[in-house]
């Protein structure tokens, strides 16, 4: 899937450092994390409501 959007996400700037933190110790981006939680979630909630 083309990757074409942006979303902005407002958090505290300790919240932020402590994700990117854990997700490079991962070995893991951000962005990569973020897009899993996001179709989990689609997926979940689909399901869901079926």
């Amino acid at each position: 899937m083309k990757k074409d959007t942006h979303l902005l996400v407002k958090m505290n700037k300790e919240m932020k450092k402590e994700f990117i933190s854990m997700c490079e110790t991962d070995d893991t981006t951000a962005s990569r994390e973020v897009r899993r939680f996001i179709k989990r979630f689609i997926r979940e909630t689909k399901a869901l409501r079926k």
